[in-house]
């Protein structure tokens, strides 16, 4: 039955999309893997350069807002699973320009849910065919809105989004739910903690500091620097991906964490001391801690986010195996390898 699996994966050119094909293609590679991607500033088609595209895999450049597209790729590949990791994604974003996260989170999502509703369903509402099918939703922690220092969000804990970002994943969480309650549509939710490893664009965070650490720049730290995240590295969520599609059950979230709660100085500090190690102080003597400059906090910054993550252990038997400093060191080494990624990303028109 797992042989035959056709996987629709939207924006894996996308970060945690190009890993999770990479892991698809290594560890599965007799599933096809059909990856649609608009391509927009974060979509990055040279993630998956040494992927040939052959009978086990396909990319498609588009919209999943693109009703007529998406129906088309439905029919044509004939797709018995979907994994969504199609967003913007961006927080700053959202706050300067919502309208895009609008759009492609909610009215994407409905554009992919209705495709495969009309696509698996028959008229008595029955599944066409029992089996694979099924519709993998990834969203994010942001949706439970903000922890006080202590307690964890589960996947009980009510939404109470705070940004726009955060206000469009949680209606498309919502969408998806419906979905599974009013139609049947063999759904699964995943809700996850922050992210980081290889291929990241380098607006968030992690790479940020590391883009600017290497060439001795600024690196810029909001408010007081002691917001709290849940730390989750990349390929850890990836696996727990596969695991829901594997063992999950239909119409459940399963809440993914890191078991990482790290304060944001202190993942800064911890990216100055291994490129001080890797590269040697900065020109002047100064340890690139010295580089950290706090800066005007973000608009409605949420203060710690944590996950509850006992739920897909419990019930799947998946828990992170990168711990924090592992993972943190190896995505540096990664970074410092491929400086030449960045550098193609980042021609002097984009601005962190």
């Amino acid at each position: 039955m797992e042989n035959r699996r056709t996987i629709l994966v939207t924006g894996g050119c996308g970060f945690i999309g190009t890993n999770f094909i990479r892991l698809l293609r290594k560890s599965y590679g007799q599933w096809r893997v059909v990856n649609l991607d608009k391509l927009t500033y974060a979509g990055n088609p040279k993630n998956l350069n040494d992927i040939r595209e052959d009978d086990g895999y396909r990319l498609v450049v588009g919209d999943i807002c693109d009703e007529k597209l998406v129906s088309e790729i439905f029919t044509a590949e004939k797709i018995d699973t979907v994994v969504n990791f199609a967003a913007e994604s961006h927080v700053d974003r959202s706050i300067t320009g919502p309208a895009d996260f609008i759009r492609t989170n909610i009215i994407g999502t409905f554009t992919l849910l209705e495709a495969a509703r009309i696509s698996w369903l028959d008229q008595n509402g029955d599944l066409r065919e029992n089996g694979n099918t099924c519709f993998i939703h990834i969203s994010t922690d942001e949706v439970y809105g903000s922890l006080g220092r202590s307690g964890y969000f589960t996947e009980k804990t009510p939404f109470d989004p705070r940004s726009p970002y955060s206000a469009s994943k949680a209606s498309s969480d919502h969408l998806v739910n419906a979905y599974f309650h009013t139609y049947g549509l063999p759904v699964r939710l995943t809700n996850c903690s922050n992210n980081y490893g290889p291929y990241q664009f380098p607006e968030k965070l992690i790479p940020l500091v590391l883009s600017n650490g290497i060439h001795g720049k600024s690196l810029p730290v909001y408010g007081d620097g002691r917001n709290i995240r849940d730390w989750l590295y990349v390929t850890d969520h990836c696996q727990a991906i596969i695991e829901v599609l594997l063992k999950g059950q239909d119409g459940q979230s399963y809440n993914i964490g890191g078991n990482n709660e790290k304060e944001n100085i202190e993942v800064v500090s911890a990216i100055c001391d291994i490129l001080d190690e890797k590269l040697g102080r900065l020109e002047s003597g100064q340890p690139r801690r010295s580089l950290i400059t706090f800066v005007k906090d973000r608009l409605g910054h949420d203060r710690r986010y944590a996950i509850d993550a006992k739920k897909i252990k419990e019930k799947i038997g998946w828990e992170p195996q990168v711990t924090f400093e592992k993972g943190l060191r190896k995505t540096v080494e990664w970074y410092l390898d491929h400086q030449q990624w960045v550098a193609d990303i980042v021609d002097g028109s984009y601005k962190y």
